[in-house]
C-alpha cells in the first residue's frame, strides 16, 4: 500500500475477495420511486431525482455491501431548496438496522446547505452532526464519501474528512459490522422540520427540485464473502485498515472548528442523564 498525495491510502494489491463496482447507473440501481420523477440518462452515466408537490423520488442498489468505500457524485439542488432534503445513505433493513447517513437540508437562495450526518447501530441513532459547507453544492458536482471497516467509519465531501465514527465497543457501543446494506438516496419534502426548524416552508412555485448524482463508485467485498467468519482473511485489505494520516486529520480538526454546527456529544441539554458513552474519549468523536 502506499499514501496518494491528498493524504489517504492508495489501494494496492487488492484481495481475491474484494469486488469493485460503478460506472453505470443502469447496472448498479433501481428507481424504487416517483413514477418518472427519477431518471437515468447519459447512456446510464448521470442519475437525476426529482421532486414537486405531487411526489418526490428515490433510488437504491442492487447490491449489498458489507464494509468498503463509497464514492458518489452529486449536484444539489439549486436556488430556493427550503424545506427539500436529499438524502444519500447506507441502511439495511429490519427494527434492528444499522444505518450511514449523509442527508443535505435545502436553503433559501443565497443560505448555505446544511449537511446533516447520522449513525445508527441496531435500530438506534441520535448520533447527529451538522456542517455547512465551504462551497456552493449546487454550482458543481461534488463528492460525497462513506469509508466503512471494522475500526471506524469516516464521512469525506471531496475527499476531507469531517467526521470520523469509532468503533467503540470495547465500551459497551453497538458498531454496525454484520448487517449488509444498501445504497439509498431519495428527494422529498420535509418543510415540517429541514429549513430554521420547519419555519421556511418549500416555495412549490420554484419546482420541480432536482438533485443529479454521477460517478458512483465501489470498493468492497461481497457479502457472502464479508463474514465474521472470513473477516481475518481481509483484515490486510488497505481500506479495511484505512486510518487517516496526519495531514487528514489537520483538515478534519479545520472542518469541525470552522464549519460544525451541531455536535450531539456537546449538547448537554438533550442528555440529562449524561453524553452517550462513545463522546466521553475525544478519539470516538
Amino acid at each position: 500500500m502506499a499514501f496518494s498525495s491528498n493524504g489517504f491510502l492508495v489501494i494496492l494489491g487488492l484481495s481475491c475477495l474484494m469486488v469493485a463496482y460503478g460506472g453505470n447507473f443502469h447496472q448498479d440501481f433501481d428507481l424504487t420511486w416517483g413514477d418518472q420523477k427519477a431518471k437515468i440518462f447519459n447512456g446510464g452515466q448521470i442519475l437525476s431525482l426529482s421532486l414537486d408537490k405531487t411526489s418526490g423520488s428515490g433510488f437504491k442498489s442492487k447490491q449489498e455491501y458489507l464494509f468498503g468505500r463509497i464514492d458518489m457524485q452529486l449536484k444539489l439542488v439549486a436556488g430556493n431548496s427550503a424545506g427539500t432534503v436529499t438524502a444519500y445513505y447506507l441502511s439495511s433493513e429490519g427494527p434492528t438496522h444499522d444505518e450511514i447517513d449523509f442527508e443535505f437540508l435545502g436553503n433559501l437562495s443565497g443560505d448555505p446547505y446544511i449537511v446533516h450526518t447520522n449513525v445508527f447501530t441496531q435500530g438506534k441513532g441520535n448520533r447527529e452532526q451538522q456542517f455547512y459547507l465551504w462551497f456552493d453544492p449546487t454550482r458543481n458536482f461534488h463528492t460525497y464519501s462513506i469509508i466503512w471497516n471494522t475500526q471506524q467509519i469516516i464521512f469525506l465531501v471531496d475527499n476531507t474528512p469531517i467526521r470520523v465514527f469509532k468503533n467503540a465497543e470495547t465500551i459497551g457501543v453497538p458498531f454496525p459490522k454484520t448487517q449488509p446494506m444498501r445504497i439509498y438516496s431519495s428527494l422529498w419534502n420535509a418543510d415540517d422540520w429541514a429549513t430554521r426548524g420547519g419555519l421556511v416552508k418549500t416555495d412549490w412555485t420554484k419546482a420541480p427540485f432536482t438533485a443529479y448524482y454521477r460517478n458512483f463508485n465501489v470498493q468492497t467485498c461481497s457479502p457472502r464473502s464479508c463474514t465474521s467468519s472470513s473477516a481475518s482473511s481481509i483484515s490486510n485489505g488497505a481500506w479495511q485498515g484505512q486510518e487517516l494520516d496526519a495531514y487528514s486529520r489537520r483538515r478534519l480538526r479545520w472542518v469541525q472548528k470552522h464549519f460544525m454546527i451541531y455536535n450531539y456529544c456537546t449538547d448537554l441539554k438533550r442528555f440529562p442523564q449524561g453524553i452517550p458513552a462513545e463522546c466521553r474519549r475525544s478519539r470516538f468523536l
